[in-house]
């Protein structure tokens, strides 16, 4: 189920809010939990019931693990064996899912051998669900004790359930055990609502918009002039941006709801001045696992120079590989991890560059690898970049201006003199208001987070606009980016 649906806004949320607030109401805590593991299933299984065999059988399996490392206390071999055991069973449940068919045609073609491929669909949020019962199983290697329907609920509790956070049990279970937060709080529905409807309106109105340049620029990709293939990349830089935050928004916006917080996932990156900075700021939640169960394991930067910069490219490796089967992917991952190796090893030059220079090094570095990232092969990447750098053509088409005139704006540039003047007189004055609104955005205004809430009759009179703006816009409503990992 899509958060940007009518279903979700109009009968998914107001019902699990409701039964969640009833069941606590009437003290039967228990009972709300198992309510909302429901809810969340169904919102899982939407799209394909098969799906709920797949996380049904890997919360089964892992907390069987974790009940069975609980008991062998004094067992410590057997203990360790169930945790290798788990983790493996995880890995191998994300390899054949995810991993299959790709590592299947690379053997087709090496060994040049015809091994039939299953064309396995993917199960939505996969890798979400499996990393944090990996995480989930490390760390109760040193003990603890977590019910069963408290567990469910922390790996299926829906706001995050399909593109993250990737949560820790030691962020999530404590506030689903906690007593305040059973009740309902005005002030956290309030800030909810707001924070949900300014994600909406990034998903549906902005990243959208965005993504229809991006569709038209990948598809007609030999015709692009060079502009048009800045514009574009420049588009799925900021439809990824606008993308990804705003499921952060509506995912911590309904948190929010349930008076649950959700870990930071999004902190303005494109505002970073380095390599290094951009990762502590984009899917933090994913840098933290990765830092945190495969950097820090491995040694982290405590055993030389060599060592630190060997786990850092192990660490992007893995990061790219998570993202996707495609050698785009994984040369996406190893570049951004060898620009962060040199980032290092160069910091004392880079620290005498200007920050405004840094940020535009920065900005442009992940600009063309996010091009990596969304082609279908390295050839078409290449090709792309190609006509980017070929400085051949800077014409743009009336196709691509086209993908960027909304029916409201048409209907604001007729009532507002302004905007009626400024259309007729700038040629493709919406994509220019985009693309310079969107850089606006990026690098002034604050992300939802820092936002210092208070309920005031501004905030309300957005909220209602922003929802209702997004709602008469689902006709052309895509997935989110993210569902894809």
């Amino acid at each position: 189920m899509l958060f940007n649906s009518y279903v979700f806004i109009f009968l998914f949320l107001p019902i699990a809010l409701a039964g969640y607030y009833v069941f606590n109401h009437l003290k039967l805590y228990r009972i709300s939990n198992i309510f909302l593991i429901g809810m969340s299933l169904w919102f899982y299984g939407y799209f394909n019931k098969y799906y709920l065999l797949i996380i049904c059988g890997s919360i089964l399996l892992n907390f069987l693990l974790v009940s069975g490392m609980g008991r062998l206390e004094k067992k410590q071999g057997i203990k360790k064996f169930l945790l290798v055991f788990g983790i493996c069973a995880n890995i191998a449940i994300i390899f054949y899912f995810k991993y299959y068919d790709f590592f299947v045609s690379n053997i087709n073609v090496v060994f040049k051998s015809q091994i039939a491929l299953k064309n396995i669909v993917l199960p939505l949020g996969i890798s979400f669900f499996t990393f944090q019962q990996i995480g989930y199983l490390i760390d109760s290697f040193g003990g603890g004790k977590t019910a069963f329907d408290e567990y469910a609920l922390f790996v299926t509790f829906f706001p995050q359930l399909i593109a993250g956070p990737i949560v820790s049990h030691s962020e999530m279970i404590p506030q689903f055990r906690d007593m305040s937060k059973r009740h309902f709080v005005p002030e956290n529905f309030a800030r909810g609502m707001y924070v949900f409807a300014l994600g909406l309106f990034k998903k549906v109105i902005i990243a959208d918009t965005f993504g229809k340049a991006v569709s038209y620029g990948f598809g007609s990709i030999e015709t692009l002039s060079s502009l048009e293939a800045l514009i574009v990349s420049f588009s799925y830089t900021f439809q990824l941006y606008f993308d990804f935050s705003g499921y952060c928004d509506m995912a911590g916006g309904i948190g929010g709801m349930f008076n649950i917080m959700l870990p930071w996932n999004f902190n303005s990156p494109y505002k970073a001045t380095s390599i290094t900075e951009f990762w502590s700021r984009w899917h933090m939640s994913l840098t933290r696992f990765l830092k945190t169960y495969i950097y820090i394991p491995l040694g982290g930067n405590r055993k030389g120079k060599f060592r630190t910069y060997l786990n850092i490219m192990i660490v992007y490796l893995a990061s790219g590989i998570w993202h996707g089967a495609n050698w785009t992917f994984i040369l996406w991952g190893v570049l951004h991890g060898l620009f962060n190796c040199l980032n290092r090893l160069f910091n004392r030059f880079w620290e005498r560059l200007g920050k405004v220079t840094q940020w535009a090094i920065t900005f442009m570095l992940v600009n063309v690898l996010w091009i990596l990232f969304r082609s279908e092969d390295i050839f078409t990447a290449k090709l792309f970049i190609e006509k980017l750098f070929s400085l051949s053509d800077f014409s743009i088409s009336r196709e691509l201006y086209e993908c960027f005139n909304l029916f409201e704006l048409t209907i604001l540039e007729k009532i507002v003199p302004g905007l009626r003047y400024l259309a007729n007189a700038v040629t493709g004055f919406n994509l220019w208001l985009f693309l310079f609104g969107a850089f606006f955005a990026v690098l002034n205004l604050r992300n939802s987070r820092e936002l210092e809430f208070r309920p005031t009759l501004g905030r309300s009179i957005i909220t209602v606009i922003f929802m209702v703006w997004s709602v008469v816009s689902f006709a052309g409503v895509s997935t989110f980016l993210y569902f894809n990992f």
